[in-house]
């Protein structure tokens, strides 16, 4: 069974940090694309972070960049989101996914295109 399983979460204060892991079972990540999404109350589910493979070349939103980083460690069928500077508005539950066939990491990421189903995700709060 394909399952992507989201860990990490949290509440943190205003300027601090906080690793996601995403962890897949029943498929390996190494021939797909990974992404982290998210969705605060009343938004739409957004692109954060997209990876591609094999070549490592990455996507990340504007109001991200420069904070968070997507990593990838195929050996551990794990993926990581490293948030850095986190602010109040980084607030909202994350997901991962993984798709393929794609020419381009960040269409995966803008357009939401991905080939598994959205777990449960993982609540993300920034609050002081």
């Amino acid at each position: 069974q394909v399952q992507l399983v989201e860990s990490g979460g949290g509440l943190v204060q205003p300027g601090g940090s906080l690793r996601l892991s995403c962890a897949a079972s029943g498929f390996t990540l190494d021939y797909y694309h990974i992404g982290w999404f998210r969705q605060a109350p009343g938004k739409e589910r957004e692109g954060v972070s997209c990876i591609s493979s094999p070549d490592g070349s990455t996507y990340y939103e504007d109001s991200v960049k420069g904070r968070f980083t997507i990593s990838r460690e195929n050996g551990k069928n794990t993926i990581y989101l490293e948030m850095n500077n986190l602010k109040p508005e980084d607030t909202a539950v994350y997901y991962c996914a993984a798709a393929f066939g794609l020419s381009s990491v960040r269409a995966m990421c803008i357009n939401r295109i991905v080939n598994t189903s959205w777990g449960q995700g993982i609540q993300v709060t920034v609050s002081s």
